[in-house]
C-alpha cells in the first residue's frame, strides 16, 4: 500500500526487493525518462549483484562519471552508472554527483542500508526511526502507510509551533515526532538498526 498511494510519482512501472532473513525491503515507483527499456526497473542490482538500488531524481554528469571510473553499462540510465560508481568507491562517490537526488543503496554483503540526498535538498527523503525499525520513503503519506510507522507516530509540538511562527518546519523536523527529514548534503549509514548521518557538502564551503 505504500508503494501504492506512489502511483503518481511513478506511473510507468513498480518493483520490489524483500531479503527476508535481513528484515529489509525496497519498493519503487518508475517515472520512465532516460531509458524506456525494462532494463533501467528499479530496485536495481549492480553488476556485481551485491548492491541493490532505489532512486529518485536525475544525475546529469552521469556520462561523464560512467567514462572516469570504466563502467560498460548495459542501459543508457544514469541509475546504473550511480550503482555502479556506489559498487566501485562507496558512498564518498556523491562527490561526484551533479544533479537533484534521493538514492537509497542496500550492501547485501555488509548488511548496510545508505541513503544519500543531493546538497541543497531538491529530492526530499523523509525516514521513521523508532527502536530498531527504519523506514524511509520520499513522502511521509508513504510511511504512514505502515501500521508499525503510524502506531508509533505522534505530532511532534514544537514544529507546530514553529510552522505557526515561520510558516515552515525546518530540516530534519517533520509534523511526526518520530519522522525526519535526511538533511541536504548529507548521507545516512543504517546498520543494526542504528542510523549514522555524515555531512558531505555545506553552502559555506
Amino acid at each position: 500500500s505504500a508503494n501504492t498511494c506512489m502511483a503518481h510519482r511513478g506511473p510507468d512501472a513498480d518493483g520490489f526487493y524483500f531479503n527476508e532473513s535481513k528484515r529489509v525491503g525496497l519498493g519503487h515507483r518508475r517515472l520512465s525518462i532516460l531509458d524506456l527499456s525494462t532494463a533501467a526497473n528499479q530496485p536495481m542490482f549492480s553488476h556485481n549483484g551485491r548492491h541493490v538500488m532505489v532512486f529518485n531524481g536525475e544525475v546529469y554528469n552521469f556520462k561523464e562519471i560512467a567514462a572516469r571510473l570504466d563502467i560498460h553499462t548495459n542501459t543508457t540510465s544514469d541509475t546504473e552508472v550511480i550503482l555502479e560508481a556506489f559498487a566501485r568507491k562507496g558512498p564518498e562517490c556523491v562527490h561526484l554527483f551533479n544533479g537533484m537526488f534521493a538514492i537509497a543503496i542496500y550492501d547485501t554483503g555488509k548488511d548496510e542500508m545508505y541513503l544519500l540526498r543531493d546538497r541543497l535538498g531538491v529530492k526530499p527523503l523523509y525516514y521513521f526511526e523508532h527502536e530498531s525499525t527504519i523506514a524511509f520513503s520520499s513522502e511521509i503519506k508513504a510511511l504512514r502507510q505502515l501500521k508499525y510507522v503510524k502506531d508509533n507516530t505522534t505530532v511532534y509540538k514544537p514544529a507546530v509551533a514553529t510552522f505557526l511562527y515561520a510558516g515552515y518546519i525546518p530540516e530534519p523536523y517533520t509534523i511526526h515526532a518520530n519522522v525526519r527529514k535526511l538533511p541536504a548534503g548529507s548521507y545516512a549509514v543504517v546498520k543494526n538498526g542504528v542510523t549514522e548521518i555524515k555531512s558531505y557538502w555545506k553552502p559555506e564551503e
